[in-house]
């Protein structure tokens, strides 16, 4: 029987959801590290309100890592409709912040949860450091807070991201840099690039940990782009933002593309709506690199929206680091 695999997951958001979906089915030691820096709707004034660490995204990828009853899931994924004060508030949210009050930190209020759950796995918050993430536009603005960079005021047209810098300054957990150092896979994304995937690299210590790791380190290109982050970005793009803040060295080993098309009425669906724009690989990576490139179809059929598919992209991954 082939060893089992150390595989560590790195961002938050929909696009991770979608990864450790199709993996906890696997047979590989799953590690997820999660970013921290999201303070927008229940999220938002759970933090402004009682001063805990930001408990969404964990919430959406402890739900992923799952293998306990649907009930006991949707209920963590449960959102109030109406009602003073609980209008807008997950229930997933306000349980972990009632967690972390009966155990009296964060770390032990995510283990408990993964109990609860019966978690494949492990969730480690990138960092315990009280973060917020700030951007800088080309045109010289600055935009302050994970959900006003992640959702555009306006008609959503802005100048482009230059940078992103996280305020202040955050040490990493010291679970993540382990995992990492143990990893025989690293896999960064799908998500939203500023706002899921490189507040992760930028707590000190996870892109060098990462730059270090022997492991095989794989990035998933989004299907899409995003209003207000990589409007009219192309694979070249997003990988290169990625290597940028990984570090100078040439750390990538994998890049694994979507060249699926989604049916017609969505894609428009998502332009006006989201103002979002499939993402074409043109061959851009033609040429030799320092990394392989692994093109297919992933996209989820018979859906309503544009996603990956776990399972077809879970056997890439494995796949990945099997070879």
């Amino acid at each position: 029987m082939a060893k089992r695999k150390n595989i560590v997951v790195i961002g938050g958001g929909t696009g991770v959801f979608n990864v450790l979906s199709g993996l906890k089915h696997s047979r590989h030691n799953l590690s997820a590290i999660v970013t921290m820096a999201d303070d927008g709707g229940s999220t938002g004034f759970l933090r402004a309100e009682f001063g805990i660490l930001p408990p969404g995204d964990i919430r959406r990828v402890l739900v992923a890592l799952s293998h306990n009853e649907k009930t006991l899931a949707d209920l963590f994924t449960y959102r109030f409709e109406e009602g003073k004060g609980l209008a807008g508030h997950s229930l997933g949210n306000l349980l972990l912040a009632a967690l972390e009050r009966l155990h009296g930190s964060f770390d032990r209020a995510v283990e408990e949860a993964g109990v609860i759950l019966q978690i494949r796995g492990q969730v480690i918050p990138v960092t315990f450091d009280n973060i917020r993430l700030v951007a800088h536009l080309a045109d010289g603005r600055i935009i302050k807070g994970e959900a006003n960079i992640d959702r555009p005021k306006g008609n959503g047209k802005r100048s482009k991201i230059v940078r992103v810098k996280l305020i202040p300054k955050a040490k990493a957990n010291p679970k993540a840099l382990e995992v990492i150092r143990k990893a025989d896979l690293i896999v960064l994304g799908p998500g939203d690039l500023y706002t899921s995937i490189i507040p992760n690299l930028l707590v000190r210590g996870i892109a060098s940990a990462i730059t270090k790791s022997r492991a095989k380190k794989v990035f998933v290109v989004n299907i899409m782009t995003k209003r207000g982050e990589t409007d009219g970005f192309s694979v070249h793009h997003f990988v290169e933002i990625v290597e940028r803040y990984l570090g100078p060295q040439k750390t990538l080993s994998h890049i694994v593309i979507n060249t699926g098309v989604p049916e017609k009425k969505l894609l428009k669906k998502y332009k006006k709506t989201e103002g979002a724009e499939l993402v074409i690989y043109k061959g851009e990576f033609i040429r030799p690199q320092h990394f392989r490139v692994q093109t297919a179809s992933f996209i989820r059929k018979n859906s309503k929206f544009i996603r990956h598919d776990p399972k077809k992209l879970a056997r890439a991954l494995i796949s990945i680091v099997r070879g």
